[in-house]
């Protein structure tokens, strides 16, 4: 298939999205019916069980909530998967998540996916067909038209609980913009900046590289051809293992996809912003073909939503890439509660990862993840603001809440996957080194016909995954 009708199959939107009449389902086990089973307990099946995954697996533990039925991991022999399998001896085993599904998915009610960004989709379209709820980690998706079409399995599918893992959507920050949103406290918007600032793992790269990393010996016993997904074929590199995927295009989001699901997701939402009409590369350093800069800017401009105004989202990352700081600042908070990497941990430096918003008469200044806000009031009058309502539950616990319909889930795809689709947009300017507009009702760039084919990746899926792009 070319890439112009892969493009053209889709039809840029996901508005006659269907499932393939020929799977099978599972039976999904319904609020109604967690409510009559009086259980408490959800029975689970973990993809991608080292790094993150072994802590996902670790925070859901904790809840109480769980059972672990089932470990998914294409490198099971690898050193990160050790611990968990030695910890759940009794868990059933599989490399490759289709043959899960497949095979033993009456012995799972949902499924927990910590793995590559390019891997996300197919495996939460899977859970969906077979109506296992699923907890993915963020960003949602790696593509436009691949969150497109899962805001849209999960409308058809109503039933089946979704969350992205923005764990700080169910922390402070989240019921602090929530309250003071609804108090007119935070109003009329204008701007917004957002950085992350600190070095990332593809620092060391050459820039001037002009082709991918030379093959190695795939790891023992390793599913390669699973992990790689629907993407372009690529020999084995251990500088795509152990998440160094997340610095490719064809992998990863890069800094905006990693870090931008815990800095803008409490504006986006409550700001209602929605999808921008224009999206505009500033600045970048380091740039090539294949992975992504060493430090960009980009500016985001949305429109007037009812009585808000219209709001410019400013994206800064890279080391020394800092955006103008207003009058009054002060420290920058650092986040204790923001997790470790198999790099190591975020170093605390002078600008940490942050957010400003401004308004008429406060700006507001906001760390990562869960990190509530601090006003600085523009006249520099200090005002006493009401405080706001108790997290009810981590994000971890609101899922399996959710999936017993005991809470709702605070960041289903309908709601992550449009400040997802924000983000493709800023990786395509980020590709393509320029100004775009686009137009939020046709989904489509109107300026750059190169831009619309990167829409859906730019590349069409390998012949063994179209399956999961039927539309």
């Amino acid at each position: 298939m070319q890439r112009r009708d892969f493009i053209k199959s889709l039809g840029l939107t996901a508005a006659a999205f269907g499932l393939d009449s020929g799977r099978s389902m599972a039976n999904a086990m319904s609020s109604k019916e967690w409510t009559a089973a009086k259980t408490d307990k959800v029975k689970v099946a973990f993809i991608g069980i080292g790094n993150r995954g072994e802590q996902d697996i670790e925070e859901f533990e904790r809840t109480g909530l769980i059972d672990v039925v089932a470990l998914c991991d294409v490198d099971l022999d690898g050193k990160q998967c050790q611990k968990v399998l030695n910890k759940y001896p009794k868990a059933k085993r599989f490399r490759n998540f289709r043959e899960m599904f497949e095979t033993y998915s009456d012995h799972f009610d949902a499924v927990v996916a910590a793995v590559p960004d390019h891997i996300h989709f197919p495996i939460a379209m899977d859970a969906l067909r077979h109506g296992k709820h699923i907890y993915l980690e963020k960003p949602m998706s790696r593509t436009f038209i691949e969150a497109e079409l899962m805001m849209e399995a999960a409308r058809k599918h109503p039933e089946v609980v979704t969350q992205v893992g923005n764990q700080g959507h169910s922390e402070g920050n989240y019921f602090q913009f929530k309250e003071w949103k609804e108090r007119g406290i935070i109003k009329d918007v204008t701007a917004i900046n957002a950085h992350m600032n600190n070095p990332r793992r593809w620092h060391g790269y050459n820039a001037g590289m002009h082709k991918m990393p030379d093959g190695q010996p795939i790891p023992a016993n390793m599913d390669w051809d699973t992990w790689l997904g629907a993407c372009p074929w690529h020999d084995f590199s251990d500088k795509y293992h152990q998440g160094n995927w997340r610095c490719w295009y064809d992998f990863g989001m890069g800094a905006l996809g990693d870090w931008g699901a815990h800095l803008l997701d409490t504006a986006h939402e409550f700001l209602d912003l929605g999808l921008p009409y224009e999206i505009s590369l500033i600045d970048q350093k380091g740039h090539n073909d294949f992975f992504f800069p060493f430090s960009s800017t980009i500016l985001f401009r949305f429109g007037a939503r009812g009585s808000m105004p219209p709001c410019d989202v400013t994206w800064y990352d890279g080391i020394g890439n800092y955006p103008p700081l207003p009058k009054g600042y002060g420290k920058s908070e650092y986040n204790p509660d923001v997790p470790s990497t198999n790099q190591g941990d975020t170093p605390v430096q002078s600008l940490n990862p942050g957010k400003e918003i401004y308004t008429p008469d406060i700006i507001f200044k906001g760390g990562s993840h869960g990190s509530t806000l601090t006003p600085i009031f523009r006249d520099g009058k200090e005002v006493k603001l009401p405080g706001w309502q108790e997290s009810p539950s981590n994000h971890y616990k609101n899922f399996l809440l959710a999936c017993q319909g005991k809470e709702k889930a605070r960041s289903p795809f309908e709601i992550n996957g449009v400040l997802s689709q924000v983000f493709c947009l800023g990786v395509i300017a980020q590709r393509l080194g320029t100004q775009l507009y686009f137009d939020p009702r046709t989904k489509r760039f109107t300026n750059n016909e190169f831009a619309n084919a990167l829409l859906a990746g730019g590349m069409p899926p390998r012949s063994e995954w179209l399956e999961f792009y039927k539309v």
